[in-house]
Order: C-alpha cells, then sequence, then structure tokens
C-alpha cells in the first residue's frame, strides 16, 4: 500500500478513531491516521493519512472547514448537539427575514468561543468531557476563530438551516449554542456535516463501507500527498538534489529561491512531481533560510476516478 491521501465519507455515529481502525484492517496499511476529527454524531468530509499521508496532518488541522447543518431552536442540551441531556426548554421567538440577517451578522467575522465542556481540549492534564461525565464545570480560556461565511435559513418554526466556513478550532455545536443565547430561547446543533477541508471536498470521498468491500485487493483512490498539498508553491528539482533531501542533508536546501509573499512552506518534488520534502523558512541572523521540515519516502498513488 502506498502513501497518500483517502477521503472517507464518514457516517454518523462511529468515533473517527473508529473509522480509522476499519480502514486500517481492509487496507492492510501499516499507517493510517486522520487529519482532524469529526464528532460520532457528525458526518462527512473525514481526511485520512496512508502511511507517509500521516506525515502531514498538522498541516490539515489548520486549514479552513466548511459545514452544513440543521439547529434546534428552543431546547438546551449539556453537550451542546443532539446527544445530550436536555438542560433547559424555552419557547421559539418569530423570526422575521431581518433579525435573521442581524443573527447571521452578528456572528460572522472575528469572534470569541469558549469551547465547550464535552471536549478532547484538557485541564489539567485531564480530558475536558471526562470532568463534564463527573458533573465538573471548569474554567476554560475563550478563543478567537474566525467565522468567513454563514448562512443561515428558517424551514420550520423551530429548526435552522447552517452552513458556515471557517477557521481551526471552531466548534459548530457551541457556535449553535451562542446563537440560541443570542436569540433568547436557547438551542443545539441537531446534526453536522463537513463538506470539505482546505481544497478537499466531500464529493471526492468513498463510504467506508465502499474501502472496506475493496480492501487490498482492488486499486484504492488516494490523492497524492503533492495533490493534497497544492495549496504550497511547487519547486522540482534535479535527481542528484532529490537525493541529497531523502538523506536529509539540509545543505541542499541552499540554493532555493528566497520565499514569495510571505510564505512560510514550499513542496519539493522530484521529475515526476512527486513529494519528496517540505521546507520550511526560518528566520535567523543571516535573515533565514529553508529549513527541511518533513522528508518522504516513496510516491503516493494518484486520485484515481470513481
Amino acid at each position: 500500500m502506498q502513501s497518500g491521501i483517502l477521503l472517507i465519507d464518514k457516517p454518523e455515529g462511529p468515533s473517527s478513531a473508529q473509522v480509522v481502525q476499519r480502514v486500517k484492517r481492509a487496507l492492510r496499511a501499516k499507517k493510517v491516521g486522520h487529519l482532524g476529527t469529526l464528532d460520532p454524531f457528525a458526518s462527512g468530509l473525514l481526511l485520512l493519512g496512508i502511511n507517509d499521508g500521516t506525515k502531514i496532518a498538522d498541516l490539515f488541522l489548520t486549514a479552513q472547514k466548511t459545514y452544513s447543518g440543521v439547529i434546534t431552536l428552543g431546547v438546551e442540551t449539556d453537550t451542546q448537539d443532539s446527544t445530550g441531556k436536555i438542560l433547559e426548554t424555552r419557547e421559539v421567538p418569530s423570526l422575521t427575514e431581518a433579525e435573521l440577517a442581524r443573527l447571521q451578522e452578528a456572528f460572522t467575522g472575528t469572534l470569541s468561543q469558549t469551547p465547550p465542556m464535552y471536549s478532547a481540549l484538557k485541564k489539567g492534564g485531564v480530558r475536558l468531557y471526562r470532568l463534564a461525565r463527573q458533573g465538573r464545570d471548569v474554567p476554560r480560556e475563550p478563543r478567537r476563530i474566525q467565522i468567513e461565511r454563514l448562512r443561515l435559513s428558517l424551514p420550520g418554526p423551530t429548526e435552522m438551516k447552517i452552513e458556515v466556513a471557517c477557521s481551526k478550532g471552531t466548534y459548530i455545536r457551541t457556535l449553535a449554542a451562542d446563537m440560541g443565547k443570542y436569540l433568547g430561547c436557547g438551542a443545539h446543533l441537531k446534526s453536522l456535516r463537513r463538506l470539505s477541508c482546505g481544497l478537499l471536498t466531500l464529493d471526492q470521498a468513498l463510504p467506508v463501507s465502499a474501502v472496506e468491500a475493496r480492501g487490498d485487493q482492488e486499486k484504492i483512490p488516494l490523492i497524492s500527498l503533492s495533490r493534497a498539498l497544492d495549496f504550497l508553491r511547487g519547486l522540482q528539482l534535479s535527481n542528484p538534489v532529490v537525493a541529497r533531501l531523502r538523506m536529509g542533508q539540509q545543505e541542499a536546501l541552499s540554493g532555493l529561491p528566497a520565499p514569495e509573499g510571505g510564505e512560510g512552506m514550499m513542496r519539493l518534488l522530484d521529475s515526476q512531481d512527486s513529494l519528496v520534502a517540505l521546507a520550511r523558512w526560518v528566520d535567523d541572523a543571516a535573515g533565514g533560510r529553508w529549513r527541511l521540515f518533513r522528508v518522504f519516502g516513496c510516491s503516493a498513488s494518484p486520485l484515481a476516478s470513481y
């Protein structure tokens, strides 16, 4: 099994870790890891790194993501989603188009968001969700998030559809709960579906069952590491330089051009446009230089049609 990125259409129910284990068994791959988790109740795009693909997880954790979902108005839960215990119910006000537009404007742009207790963040070395299950509520520091795009609509009197493009670290269920507080009626996230991560989209994804049906007997459509990272500038290098990079020789980077437009990372490619390494720009007393960030072994298979 070669290296690359496998796009999975995760169903509601299993955790991201459970999906990873199912795919790993089906492909008999040495390494499989997700490049950003989805809550068990959520569905949609889950990026899996296969073998060397696990080395680029941190690059996708920072990528913009888009989601669609449904918010239930008038009902607050302890988890801020449909899996939690109901804490309070209130009457839902009748919303006009103008009020919906104001709500949309209030929650677009740079926001301060307090992470939920039911999350994998740690406090004193303990996961917050473990503390929440013990009935404990501990202080959490608000974090700055960016809502690039928000579209709201009302399919019914107690439901609101949401489409959102957001930054790393955004909790959509907390966004839903905060909008409920803004409206004065409370709310929770009924359903959520991830549509994209960076430039990778759900329409390219396979259901887990399709991967299990193919197993390692048929070609699985992996996205090459180079294509997955094509938002970074790429530079094709000669075979001698490629050989030196594969041996981890930093000196081979001395001939690279200076960064453009404040870029901090570059793809280094062989003659076949396969990803050999990632170089990161490091500022120093001499004005800065490129340093090896990741080195990759074999090239990934190309994206197959399906």
